[in-house]
């Protein structure tokens, strides 16, 4: 029996004796294939000269859709809510009565403070009038013309007081909360519903620091929102005058256009120009896909050779070249589907 260390042995050696019939084979073919193409006659192409440039390097940060005007509707007094006539999704009208609150407490002070009003402008007529006869002195007078106007005041703030118990709606919109029903109880504070506009959007994100600066009031940036399948256009409209010491962000707003598929809450992204880097752009056309591999052909004295190539950024119809040719080389542009490494080719 052979010997395991024997069989290994027999094993390298006819592998590397493959490997020494077989290159040879390999580069004779390739010396074939290159012949070949030299034979050819040659073929016009267009060329141009790479050159290193400092394209815009574009950066998504993400956001959030908000509306602009929004409102928190809160009690400003206490009591049991007797009528809610909204529902979540209610369109609303500036002026509409969103909640009733029960005020017994505050219509009898309201009632109260009207009587003593009341009271008050009636004793203070009949002084005036005594005063006309000299049966009144002037103090007098004046100290019920105080009196007068402390119920007045009086009366005033119970009244105030009792308009708060029916809320109506700060502006036309949409209930996009309810977070109280009819019989809870509403205190000071307490938020009952939310109301927000639909027709005023905004989009809220966060801007690192090293971008920020470049950012003005009025800029317009384009704001992807892929869940309504829209690229709209926002512009700023409120940049934060410091930022996050954690997180090196600022906040920034961007209004943008109403759209029944944008609602409040959806994602959002946002595009900014990032920094100028210095890179060798190309034609798109000039660069061709082979599997996995990427490949130009570039021009030197009459011939042409095939160049395998890294891609990065793609900016409109150039593309970034990040590896496999240098400035100055003289990339071939125009169709290269008969191009074959070392063929012979005529520049236009």
């Amino acid at each position: 029996m052979i010997s395991a260390s024997r069989k290994s042995t027999y094993l390298l050696f006819w592998t590397l004796l493959l490997s020494l019939l077989v290159l040879p084979s390999c580069k004779s073919e390739q010396h074939d294939r290159k012949q070949a193409a030299e034979e050819l006659p040659p073929l016009d192409v267009t060329v141009i000269t790479a050159e290193a440039s400092k394209p815009l390097r574009q950066i998504e940060i993400m956001a959030t859709v908000e509306a602009a005007q929004s409102a928190s509707i809160a009690a400003k007094i206490s009591g049991n809510i007797t009528e809610l006539p909204v529902k979540l999704g209610s369109q609303v009208s500036s002026g509409d009565i969103l909640v009733v609150i029960s005020a017994e407490e505050i219509k009898a002070k309201l009632s109260q403070a009207q009587a003593q009003l009341v009271q008050a402008q009636r004793n203070l007529s009949r002084e005036r009038n005594l005063l006309k006869k000299n049966a009144a002195t002037s103090e007098s007078v004046k100290t019920l013309e105080e009196s007068t106007q402390i119920a007045q005041a009086a009366y005033r703030e119970a009244q105030t007081m009792l308009n708060y118990a029916t809320i109506k709606a700060p502006f036309s919109g949409v209930i996009t909360h309810k977070i109280a029903n009819v019989g809870d109880l509403a205190t000071p504070g307490k938020t009952l519903l939310e109301l927000e506009n639909p027709t005023s959007l905004q989009v809220i994100t966060d801007v690192p620091e090293a971008l920020v600066l470049d950012l003005a009031i009025g800029d317009v940036l384009p704001v992807k929102i892929e869940a309504a399948g829209l690229e709209v256009s926002g512009t700023i409209t409120e940049i934060a005058p410091t930022a996050n010491p954690t997180s090196r962000t600022a906040p920034v707003k961007l209004s943008i256009p109403a759209s029944p598929n944008i609602r409040s809450g959806q994602f959002a992204r946002v595009s900014l120009l990032g920094s100028r880097g210095t890179a060798i752009m190309v034609p798109r056309s000039s660069v061709q896909s082979f599997g996995q591999l990427e490949r130009v052909f570039v021009e030197l004295n009459g011939k042409v050779r095939l160049q395998l190539v890294k891609t990065g950024l793609v900016v409109d119809d150039s593309i970034e070249v990040l590896s496999g040719i240098s400035a100055g080389d003289r990339v071939v542009v125009s169709d290269t589907r008969e191009l074959s490494d070392g063929r012979r080719v005529t520049v236009k």
